[in-house]
């Protein structure tokens, strides 16, 4: 109990059977739920009370062994539930990895819309230098389109080196 001192056997498991100890406050409202190969050994207690408030120890020995570890469980018993703090923490991390998760999905698949897009432009323009791209169609009455150049002048020339070829007569020629 809590508090207390004395320690109660209120189950024992044994040779392949369960064992409800006949002495105690709990002999008619526990109930053997575990399963052995599944290494359970779970009981549950029914009609609970604030008397039963207290640490729970499981100590399983198997033989030859008789040193094993302990686990224990402490039972509090309530009139009313209590807000449960595990539910709103829960709650908050589920919605922060919700929020995370959304924002990984959304960064993807813009990533894949810019992706795809590239691609298509990769695509046509390799279509375009090979000259696939605007092909006449059959009941097109225009023919072929011609390529369209672009090309950027360089205006970083000095005005000192023009005026020395104009001197030397070279002149301004559409070479230069």
């Amino acid at each position: 109990p809590e508090g207390g001192r004395d320690a109660i056997s209120i189950f024992h498991y044994a040779k392949g059977q369960p064992y409800i100890d006949e002495v105690g406050t709990f002999k008619e409202r526990i109930q053997w739920v575990g399963d052995p190969q599944w290494k359970d050994g779970s009981i549950v207690i029914h009609n609970l009370d604030y008397s039963d408030n207290g640490t729970f120890t499981c100590d399983v020995k198997n033989p030859p062994d008789i040193v094993g570890k302990t686990s224990q469980v402490t039972l509090y018993v309530f009139e009313k539930v209590p807000t449960r703090y595990g539910v709103v923490l829960g709650a908050v991390i589920g919605g922060v990895l919700g929020v995370v998760l959304l924002g990984l999905l959304l960064f993807y698949l813009i990533r894949y819309c810019w992706l795809r897009r590239q691609a298509a432009l990769q695509r046509r323009l390799s279509a375009m230098e090979k000259g696939k791209l605007h092909k006449p169609s059959k009941d097109s009455k225009r023919g072929r389109q011609t390529p369209v150049l672009y090309a950027m002048l360089d205006h970083t020339r000095s005005t000192k080196a023009v005026s020395e070829k104009k001197a030397k007569g070279l002149g301004e020629s559409r070479k230069d």
